[in-house]
C-alpha cells in the first residue's frame, strides 16, 4: 500500500517540535490496521524518521506484542542492557526502569553493539499524569549542529564504552550477557570486540570502542549515532554520581564514556551535546493507546521525567550490523 493510500484514510498532523502525528481508526482491532498499513507506515517512518500514531487504542501487552510482530521484519532479543527491563514476550519489553525524577537524555539504542536495531516501537498503554514523553531528535540535524572540531575528533578515535558490571546496581553479568557462564561471556565479549577483565571480588570491568557517527545503511545520510552523552558520568545527577565515585571510585562506575583514545570526556563536552539535542527535540505526550515507530539510526528518542503511573512497552526491530553502516574507525572481533 503506499503512503497516498494511507494518508487519505489518517489525518498526517505535521507542527513544528512535535513528531508527525497520525490519526488512525482501527475499530478495535489494532493488529489488522497495522497490517493494513504496514508498508505505508514505514514509509512515513524513512520520510521523517518518526511517527507517532494516536487512535489505536492498544490496551493490553498481547495486543501490543501482535501490532510489533505486524509492523517489524523481526523483532530482536536485547543483550548488553545496561538496566534490566521486564519481558512480556519474545522481543516485547517494558521501558527501562529509570528514576520517575530523572530523564533519560537522547540516545540511540545499543548503538554501543555491533549489531542495532534499526526501528525502534513504543506502545503507550498507561500515560502518566505529567511528562513522560519519548522525544525524538534528528541525528544528521544534530551532527551538523555540533562543533566540527569536535565531531571531526569523534570521527577519527571514536568512544569508548566503559561498564562495570557487579551484582548490587545497574544490570548483572547474566543480565546482560544472558548468562553468568565466566567461559560463555569471554566468548561473546571475543566475538563482539569487548575487551574484559574479571575482578577479584567476581565482577567484571569492559571496554568497547565504537564509531560515533556512522551512515544510514538505506539513504547514506551521516548520523550522529552513539550514546556518548546517556551513558556519560556527567549525565546522572549529581548526588548520584557522587554516591557512586565515592562507593565505588572513579573508575568502578556502572557505565562511562570516553574519547576513542581513553581521554575524559569533560562535563563541558556533555553539556554541549545535550543542548544540542535539547534544541532540535521533537515531543507529543503520551496518551493510552499510542503507538511510536521510530528509525534508530536518523532518530535519537529520549525519556522525559514524569509523575504518575507510566506504562509504555518497547519492542527492537529490523537489526542492522554496525559494518554495514561505514563507521568510521576500524573494530574487529578477537
Amino acid at each position: 500500500m503506499s503512503f497516498m493510500s494511507t494518508a487519505s484514510l489518517v489525518d498526517v498532523e505535521p507542527e513544528p517540535g512535535k513528531p508527525p502525528l497520525l490519526r488512525a481508526e482501527a475499530n478495535g482491532d489494532a493488529p489488522s490496521w497495522a497490517v493494513e498499513h504496514r508498508d505505508a507506515l514505514r514509509a512515513l517512518v524513512a520520510e521523517h524518521g518518526s511517527v507517532l500514531v494516536r487512535g489505536l487504542g492498544l490496551r493490553d501487552a498481547a495486543e501490543t506484542g501482535a501490532v510489533f510482530s505486524k509492523l517489524a521484519t523481526g523483532l530482536m532479543t536485547e543483550k548488553e542492557v545496561f538496566a534490566p527491563r521486564r519481558t512480556y514476550s519474545d522481543g516485547v519489553y517494558s521501558s527501562s526502569p529509570w528514576p520517575p525524577n530523572q530523564p533519560m537524555c537522547m540516545h540511540h539504542e545499543l548503538s554501543y553493539t555491533l549489531e542495532f536495531p534499526s526501528l525502534m516501537m513504543f506502545a503507550c498503554l498507561s500515560a502518566p499524569t505529567d511528562g513522560g514523553a519519548t522525544a525524538v531528535a534528528d541525528s544528521p540535524t544534530v551532527l551538523d549542529a555540533l562543533p566540527a572540531e569536535l565531531t571531526e575528533r569523534f570521527e577519527r578515535e571514536g568512544w569508548l564504552l566503559d561498564r562495570s558490571y557487579n551484582e548490587e546496581i545497574g544490570a548483572s553479568i547474566a543480565e546482560a550477557f544472558g548468562t553468568d557462564d565466566r567461559g560463555a561471556v569471554e566468548s561473546y565479549c571475543r566475538a563482539n570486540a569487548i575487551t574484559f577483565e574479571w575482578q577479584p571480588d567476581g565482577g567484571l570491568r569492559t571496554r568497547q570502542r565504537r564509531s560515533a557517527v556512522v551512515r544510514h545503511p538505506v539513504t547514506g545520510r551521516r548520523c550522529w549515532f552513539n550514546q556518548i552523552a546517556f551513558l556519560n558520568e556527567w549525565t546522572m545527577a549529581p548526588e548520584v554520581r557522587e554516591y557512586l565515585v565515592d562507593v565505588y571510585g572513579p573508575d568502578g562506575l556502572p557505565f562511562n564514556t570516553r574519547f576513542g583514545n581513553g581521554d575524559p570526556i569533560g562535563e563541558d563536552v556533555v553539556q554541549l551535546l545535550n543542548s544540542v539535542y535539547e534544541a532540535n527535540t521533537a515531543r507529543e505526550p503520551w496518551q493510552s493507546g499510542d503507538l511510536m515507530l521510530v528509525d534508530n539510526i536518523r532518530t535519537a528518542h529520549s525519556r522525559e521525567s514524569f509523575e504518575g503511573p507510566r506504562e509504555v512497552l518497547v519492542a527492537m526491530a529490523d537489526p542492522v550490523h554496525l559494518a554495514d553502516c561505514s563507521p568510521t574507525v576500524e573494530v574487529t572481533a578477537r
